[in-house]
Protein backbone atom coordinates (compact mmCIF):
# COMPACT_ATOMS: atom_id res chain seq x y z
CA UNK A 1 0.00 0.00 0.00
CA UNK A 2 1.44 3.37 -1.04
CA UNK A 3 1.51 6.59 0.95
CA UNK A 4 -1.62 8.70 0.50
CA UNK A 5 -0.16 12.16 -0.03
CA UNK A 6 -3.61 13.76 -0.04
CA UNK A 7 -4.22 12.64 3.53
CA UNK A 8 -0.77 13.84 4.59
CA UNK A 9 -1.35 17.28 3.08
CA UNK A 10 -4.84 17.48 4.53
CA UNK A 11 -3.34 16.76 7.96
CA UNK A 12 -0.68 19.45 7.43
CA UNK A 13 -3.30 22.04 6.44
CA UNK A 14 -5.56 21.11 9.37
CA UNK A 15 -2.61 21.33 11.77
CA UNK A 16 -1.54 24.70 10.36
CA UNK A 17 -5.08 26.06 10.64
CA UNK A 18 -5.42 24.86 14.23
CA UNK A 19 -2.05 26.40 15.15
CA UNK A 20 -3.15 29.70 13.61
CA UNK A 21 -6.49 29.68 15.42
CA UNK A 22 -4.79 29.04 18.76
CA UNK A 23 -1.89 31.46 18.41
CA UNK A 24 -3.45 34.34 16.53
CA UNK A 25 -6.71 33.69 18.38
CA UNK A 26 -5.50 34.96 21.75
CA UNK A 27 -3.58 37.69 19.92
CA UNK A 28 -6.76 38.95 18.23
CA UNK A 29 -8.63 38.28 21.45
CA UNK A 30 -6.56 40.92 23.24
CA UNK A 31 -7.73 43.52 20.71
CA UNK A 32 -11.31 42.32 21.17
CA UNK A 33 -10.97 42.80 24.94
CA UNK A 34 -9.52 46.32 24.69
CA UNK A 35 -12.96 48.04 24.95
CA UNK A 36 -13.53 46.25 28.28
CA UNK A 37 -10.45 47.85 29.86
CA UNK A 38 -9.92 51.62 29.64
CA UNK A 39 -6.78 51.73 31.81
CA UNK A 40 -3.86 52.81 29.59
CA UNK A 41 -1.22 51.07 31.69
CA UNK A 42 -3.12 47.78 31.71
CA UNK A 43 -3.71 48.03 27.96
CA UNK A 44 0.05 48.28 27.53
CA UNK A 45 0.47 45.18 29.68
CA UNK A 46 -2.11 43.33 27.60
CA UNK A 47 -0.24 44.10 24.40
CA UNK A 48 3.15 43.35 25.98
CA UNK A 49 2.08 39.77 26.69
CA UNK A 50 2.12 39.06 22.94
CA UNK A 51 4.54 41.70 21.66
CA UNK A 52 7.52 39.30 21.38
CA UNK A 53 5.63 36.55 19.53
CA UNK A 54 2.62 37.98 17.69
CA UNK A 55 4.27 38.60 14.31
CA UNK A 56 5.20 34.92 13.96
CA UNK A 57 1.64 33.67 14.49
CA UNK A 58 0.46 34.43 10.94
CA UNK A 59 3.17 32.09 9.63
CA UNK A 60 0.74 29.23 10.14
CA UNK A 61 -1.95 31.01 8.10
CA UNK A 62 0.52 31.47 5.23
CA UNK A 63 1.59 27.82 5.46
CA UNK A 64 -2.00 26.59 5.42
CA UNK A 65 -2.95 28.81 2.48
CA UNK A 66 0.13 27.83 0.47
CA UNK A 67 -0.49 24.15 1.22
CA UNK A 68 -4.10 24.44 0.08
CA UNK A 69 -3.01 26.20 -3.13
CA UNK A 70 -0.43 23.55 -4.03
CA UNK A 71 -1.99 20.35 -2.72
CA UNK A 72 -5.69 21.03 -3.38
CA UNK A 73 -5.87 23.69 -6.13
CA UNK A 74 -9.55 23.07 -6.84
CA UNK A 75 -10.45 23.78 -3.21
CA UNK A 76 -8.27 26.90 -3.22
CA UNK A 77 -9.88 28.20 -6.42
CA UNK A 78 -13.45 27.57 -5.23
CA UNK A 79 -12.91 29.07 -1.77
CA UNK A 80 -11.12 32.17 -3.10
CA UNK A 81 -13.82 32.73 -5.72
CA UNK A 82 -16.75 32.21 -3.37
CA UNK A 83 -15.33 34.04 -0.36
CA UNK A 84 -13.17 36.76 -1.91
CA UNK A 85 -15.06 39.55 -0.11
CA UNK A 86 -14.78 38.27 3.50
CA UNK A 87 -11.21 37.07 2.90
CA UNK A 88 -10.21 40.51 1.58
CA UNK A 89 -11.91 42.21 4.53
CA UNK A 90 -10.07 39.81 6.86
CA UNK A 91 -6.71 40.77 5.35
CA UNK A 92 -7.53 44.47 5.67
CA UNK A 93 -8.40 43.89 9.32
CA UNK A 94 -5.13 42.03 9.93
CA UNK A 95 -3.19 44.88 8.29
CA UNK A 96 -4.92 47.47 10.47
CA UNK A 97 -4.31 45.35 13.57
CA UNK A 98 -0.63 44.85 12.73
CA UNK A 99 0.09 48.50 11.93
CA UNK A 100 -1.78 49.72 15.00
CA UNK A 101 0.06 47.17 17.16
CA UNK A 102 3.41 48.71 16.23
CA UNK A 103 2.39 52.37 16.01
CA UNK A 104 0.50 52.64 19.31
CA UNK A 105 3.76 52.27 21.26
CA UNK A 106 5.47 55.02 19.27
CA UNK A 107 2.53 57.43 19.03
CA UNK A 108 2.26 60.60 21.09
CA UNK A 109 -0.44 60.72 23.74
CA UNK A 110 -2.84 62.67 21.53
CA UNK A 111 -2.54 60.01 18.80
CA UNK A 112 -2.54 56.93 21.04
CA UNK A 113 -6.36 56.79 21.13
CA UNK A 114 -6.52 56.62 17.32
CA UNK A 115 -4.17 53.64 17.18
CA UNK A 116 -5.98 51.92 20.04
CA UNK A 117 -9.23 52.24 18.09
CA UNK A 118 -7.51 50.93 14.96
CA UNK A 119 -6.20 47.97 16.96
CA UNK A 120 -9.70 47.25 18.24
CA UNK A 121 -11.33 47.66 14.82
CA UNK A 122 -8.73 45.50 13.07
CA UNK A 123 -9.12 42.74 15.66
CA UNK A 124 -12.91 42.69 15.43
CA UNK A 125 -12.99 42.90 11.63
CA UNK A 126 -10.41 40.16 11.10
CA UNK A 127 -12.03 37.83 13.63
CA UNK A 128 -15.60 38.36 12.44
CA UNK A 129 -14.51 37.82 8.82
CA UNK A 130 -12.80 34.57 9.74
CA UNK A 131 -15.99 33.40 11.43
CA UNK A 132 -18.04 34.30 8.34
CA UNK A 133 -15.60 32.30 6.20
CA UNK A 134 -15.96 29.35 8.58
CA UNK A 135 -19.76 29.49 8.54
CA UNK A 136 -19.81 29.76 4.75
CA UNK A 137 -17.45 26.78 4.51
CA UNK A 138 -19.78 24.68 6.67
CA UNK A 139 -22.73 25.69 4.49
CA UNK A 140 -20.88 24.34 1.44
CA UNK A 141 -20.25 25.43 -2.13
CA UNK A 142 -21.93 24.80 -5.46
CA UNK A 143 -19.36 23.55 -7.97
CA UNK A 144 -19.99 22.98 -11.68
CA UNK A 145 -17.28 21.79 -14.08
CA UNK A 146 -14.62 22.33 -11.40
CA UNK A 147 -15.57 25.97 -10.86
CA UNK A 148 -17.64 27.77 -8.24
CA UNK A 149 -21.19 28.31 -9.53
CA UNK A 150 -23.03 29.51 -6.44
CA UNK A 151 -24.36 32.96 -5.51
CA UNK A 152 -22.01 35.92 -5.16
CA UNK A 153 -23.25 36.65 -1.64
CA UNK A 154 -22.86 33.09 -0.39
CA UNK A 155 -21.16 34.45 2.74
CA UNK A 156 -24.00 36.84 3.61
CA UNK A 157 -26.28 34.33 5.36
CA UNK A 158 -27.64 34.31 8.94
CA UNK A 159 -25.65 31.17 9.78
CA UNK A 160 -22.35 32.58 8.47
CA UNK A 161 -22.88 35.89 10.30
CA UNK A 162 -23.75 34.02 13.50
CA UNK A 163 -20.51 32.03 13.17
CA UNK A 164 -18.69 35.35 12.83
CA UNK A 165 -20.17 36.44 16.17
CA UNK A 166 -19.27 33.08 17.69
CA UNK A 167 -15.63 33.34 16.67
CA UNK A 168 -15.39 36.83 18.20
CA UNK A 169 -16.51 35.35 21.53
CA UNK A 170 -14.18 32.35 21.15
CA UNK A 171 -11.14 34.55 20.48
CA UNK A 172 -12.11 36.83 23.37
CA UNK A 173 -12.13 33.77 25.64
CA UNK A 174 -8.71 32.75 24.34
CA UNK A 175 -7.47 36.29 24.98
CA UNK A 176 -8.86 36.52 28.51
CA UNK A 177 -7.45 33.16 29.60
CA UNK A 178 -4.08 34.02 28.00
CA UNK A 179 -4.03 37.22 30.08
CA UNK A 180 -4.97 35.24 33.20
CA UNK A 181 -1.88 33.14 32.58
CA UNK A 182 0.46 36.03 31.75
CA UNK A 183 -0.55 38.80 34.22
CA UNK A 184 -0.99 39.40 37.93
CA UNK A 185 -2.93 41.52 40.42
CA UNK A 186 -5.71 43.81 39.10
CA UNK A 187 -5.53 42.81 35.44
CA UNK A 188 -5.46 39.14 36.36
CA UNK A 189 -8.56 39.60 38.52
CA UNK A 190 -10.37 41.58 35.82
CA UNK A 191 -9.75 38.87 33.23
CA UNK A 192 -10.81 36.13 35.64
CA UNK A 193 -14.11 37.95 36.25
CA UNK A 194 -14.63 38.47 32.50
CA UNK A 195 -13.87 34.90 31.50
CA UNK A 196 -16.92 33.29 33.14
CA UNK A 197 -19.54 35.27 31.16
CA UNK A 198 -17.50 34.79 27.98
CA UNK A 199 -17.48 31.03 28.54
CA UNK A 200 -21.23 30.92 29.17
CA UNK A 201 -21.95 32.95 26.03
CA UNK A 202 -19.64 30.71 24.00
CA UNK A 203 -21.39 27.58 25.29
CA UNK A 204 -24.75 29.05 24.26
CA UNK A 205 -23.34 29.78 20.78
CA UNK A 206 -21.92 26.26 20.52
CA UNK A 207 -25.33 24.85 21.46
CA UNK A 208 -27.09 26.93 18.80
CA UNK A 209 -24.57 25.98 16.09
CA UNK A 210 -24.75 22.31 17.13
CA UNK A 211 -28.51 22.34 16.57
CA UNK A 212 -28.60 24.69 13.58
CA UNK A 213 -25.98 22.82 11.53
CA UNK A 214 -27.60 19.35 11.42
CA UNK A 215 -31.06 20.86 10.91
CA UNK A 216 -29.71 22.74 7.89
CA UNK A 217 -27.62 19.89 6.43
CA UNK A 218 -29.10 16.40 6.18
CA UNK A 219 -25.69 14.79 5.57
CA UNK A 220 -24.32 16.23 8.84
CA UNK A 221 -27.49 15.11 10.65
CA UNK A 222 -26.92 11.61 9.31
CA UNK A 223 -23.23 11.69 10.25
CA UNK A 224 -23.87 12.58 13.89
CA UNK A 225 -27.22 11.06 14.80
CA UNK A 226 -27.35 7.63 13.21
CA UNK A 227 -26.15 4.45 14.86
CA UNK A 228 -23.42 3.47 15.52
CA UNK A 229 -21.99 6.93 14.79
CA UNK A 230 -23.91 8.45 17.69
CA UNK A 231 -21.99 6.30 20.15
CA UNK A 232 -18.64 6.96 18.46
CA UNK A 233 -19.05 10.76 18.44
CA UNK A 234 -20.93 11.24 21.72
CA UNK A 235 -17.64 11.79 23.65
CA UNK A 236 -17.13 15.11 21.82
CA UNK A 237 -20.12 17.01 23.33
CA UNK A 238 -19.61 15.21 26.66
CA UNK A 239 -15.99 16.38 26.75
CA UNK A 240 -17.07 19.94 25.88
CA UNK A 241 -19.31 19.97 28.97
CA UNK A 242 -16.62 18.37 31.13
CA UNK A 243 -13.92 20.83 30.00
CA UNK A 244 -16.28 23.78 30.52
CA UNK A 245 -17.11 22.62 34.04
CA UNK A 246 -13.38 22.22 34.77
CA UNK A 247 -12.76 25.74 33.42
CA UNK A 248 -15.39 27.21 35.73
CA UNK A 249 -13.80 25.41 38.69
CA UNK A 250 -10.36 26.68 37.67
CA UNK A 251 -11.70 30.26 37.59
CA UNK A 252 -13.28 29.81 41.01
CA UNK A 253 -9.95 28.83 42.55
CA UNK A 254 -8.14 31.64 40.69
CA UNK A 255 -5.88 29.29 38.75
CA UNK A 256 -3.29 30.82 36.47
CA UNK A 257 -2.49 28.23 33.79
CA UNK A 258 -5.44 25.84 33.80
CA UNK A 259 -8.00 28.26 32.24
CA UNK A 260 -5.89 28.81 29.12
CA UNK A 261 -5.07 25.12 28.74
CA UNK A 262 -8.74 24.18 29.15
CA UNK A 263 -9.75 26.82 26.60
CA UNK A 264 -7.27 25.25 24.16
CA UNK A 265 -9.02 21.94 24.81
CA UNK A 266 -12.37 23.57 23.95
CA UNK A 267 -10.92 24.90 20.69
CA UNK A 268 -9.56 21.46 19.83
CA UNK A 269 -12.93 19.83 20.54
CA UNK A 270 -14.70 22.39 18.36
CA UNK A 271 -12.23 21.72 15.57
CA UNK A 272 -12.78 17.98 16.04
CA UNK A 273 -16.53 18.45 15.70
CA UNK A 274 -16.01 20.35 12.45
CA UNK A 275 -13.75 17.60 11.14
CA UNK A 276 -16.31 14.92 11.98
CA UNK A 277 -19.02 16.89 10.19
CA UNK A 278 -17.20 17.40 6.86
CA UNK A 279 -14.71 14.51 6.50
CA UNK A 280 -13.55 13.50 3.90
CA UNK A 281 -14.78 16.57 1.99
CA UNK A 282 -12.52 19.56 1.50
CA UNK A 283 -15.23 21.40 -0.47
CA UNK A 284 -18.49 20.62 1.33
CA UNK A 285 -20.85 19.06 0.71
CA UNK A 286 -19.53 16.47 -1.75
CA UNK A 287 -16.01 17.11 -3.13
CA UNK A 288 -13.48 14.98 -1.28
CA UNK A 289 -9.79 15.64 -0.71
CA UNK A 290 -8.93 13.12 -3.45
CA UNK A 291 -11.22 14.79 -6.00
CA UNK A 292 -9.65 18.20 -5.30
CA UNK A 293 -6.05 17.02 -5.07
CA UNK A 294 -3.20 18.03 -7.35
CA UNK A 295 -1.13 15.27 -9.06
CA UNK A 296 0.90 13.07 -6.67
CA UNK A 297 4.12 14.36 -8.24
CA UNK A 298 3.21 17.93 -7.21
CA UNK A 299 2.20 16.89 -3.71
CA UNK A 300 5.39 14.87 -3.31
CA UNK A 301 7.59 17.74 -4.49
CA UNK A 302 5.86 20.11 -2.06
CA UNK A 303 6.13 17.62 0.76
CA UNK A 304 9.94 17.67 0.54
CA UNK A 305 9.89 21.42 1.15
CA UNK A 306 7.22 21.08 3.81
CA UNK A 307 9.23 18.54 5.77
CA UNK A 308 12.15 20.97 5.75
CA UNK A 309 10.30 24.15 6.70
CA UNK A 310 7.69 22.87 9.19
CA UNK A 311 10.27 21.71 11.80
CA UNK A 312 11.98 25.12 11.50
CA UNK A 313 8.68 26.92 12.16
CA UNK A 314 7.93 24.61 15.10
CA UNK A 315 11.36 25.13 16.66
CA UNK A 316 11.16 28.90 16.21
CA UNK A 317 7.65 28.99 17.69
CA UNK A 318 8.60 26.85 20.67
CA UNK A 319 11.78 28.82 21.33
CA UNK A 320 10.12 32.24 21.14
CA UNK A 321 7.38 31.24 23.55
CA UNK A 322 9.91 29.57 25.85
CA UNK A 323 12.19 32.61 25.97
CA UNK A 324 9.31 34.97 26.77
CA UNK A 325 7.54 32.66 29.20
CA UNK A 326 6.36 33.83 32.60
CA UNK A 327 4.35 36.77 33.89
CA UNK A 328 4.44 40.31 32.52
CA UNK A 329 5.14 42.94 35.17
CA UNK A 330 3.71 46.48 35.00
CA UNK A 331 7.13 47.98 34.35
CA UNK A 332 8.13 45.42 31.72
CA UNK A 333 7.65 45.67 27.99
CA UNK A 334 9.05 44.64 24.66
CA UNK A 335 8.27 47.80 22.77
Amino acid sequence: MGIDLSIIWFAIIVFSTLMYIVMDGFDLGIGILFPFNKDAGERDMMVNTVAPVWDGNETWLVLGGAGLFGAFPLAYAVIIDALSVPLTIMLIGLIFRGVAFEFRFKATEEHRAFWDKSFIAGSYIATFSQGVVLGSFINGFEVTNRAYSGPELLWLTPFALFCGLGLVVAYALLGSTWLIMKTEHDLHRKMTALTKPLLLVLLAIIAVVSVWTPLQHANIMHRWFTLPNLFWFLPVPVLVLLVSWSLLRALKRHAHYAPFLLTLALVFLGFTGLGISIWPNIIPPNITIWMAASPPQSQGFMLVGGLLIIPVILVYTFWSYYVFRGKIKPDEGYH
